[in-house]
C-alpha cells in the first residue's frame, strides 16, 4: 500500500512564496512518475506539474512555468512556489504511480493520491 501525504500549505501574501512537501510511504525514485495538481475552489483539478524519472525531466503546464519548481529527495516530493497569485488559491495534490499509462498531465494516469492540502493566497 502506498502512502502519499502532503504538508505545508498556509495562508501567503501575493508575491509570497510556499514549499510543499509530499512524504511517500516508498522511496521516490520507485515511481515512474510523480506530480501535483491543484484543485481551485469551484473548478476542477487541473496539472501543476510532474517528474518523470525516466526520463529525469520535470514537466510544468505554460500557466506554472517559472514560478513553480519541482523536486524530490529520498522519499519526498517538493514543488517550490514563488511569487504566487490569488489565483493559486486551491487545494494541492501530490500524486505518483509506477507507471505513467496516459499522459503526465492526466488525472488518470496517477493511482495513488495524497489527501490535500490547502493554499491560499492573499491580494
Amino acid at each position: 500500500q502506498v502512502q502519499l501525504v502532503e504538508s505545508g500549505g498556509g495562508v501567503v501574501q501575493a508575491g509570497g512564496s510556499l514549499r510543499l512537501s509530499c512524504t511517500a510511504s516508498r522511496r521516490a525514485d520507485s515511481f515512474a512518475a510523480t506530480a501535483w495538481f491543484r484543485q481551485p475552489p469551484g473548478k476542477e483539478r487541473e496539472f501543476v506539474g510532474a517528474i518523470w524519472l525516466n526520463a529525469g525531466d520535470t514537466y510544468y503546464p505554460d500557466s506554472i512555468k517559472g514560478r513553480f519548481t519541482l523536486s524530490r529527495s529520498a522519499n519526498t516530493m517538493y514543488i517550490q512556489m514563488n511569487n504566487l497569485k490569488p489565483e493559486d488559491t486551491a487545494v494541492y495534490y501530490c500524486a505518483a504511480d509506477f507507471e505513467v499509462c496516459c499522459g503526465l498531465g492526466r488525472e488518470k494516469s496517477y493511482e495513488y493520491w495524497g489527501q490535500g492540502t490547502q493554499v491560499t493566497v492573499s491580494s
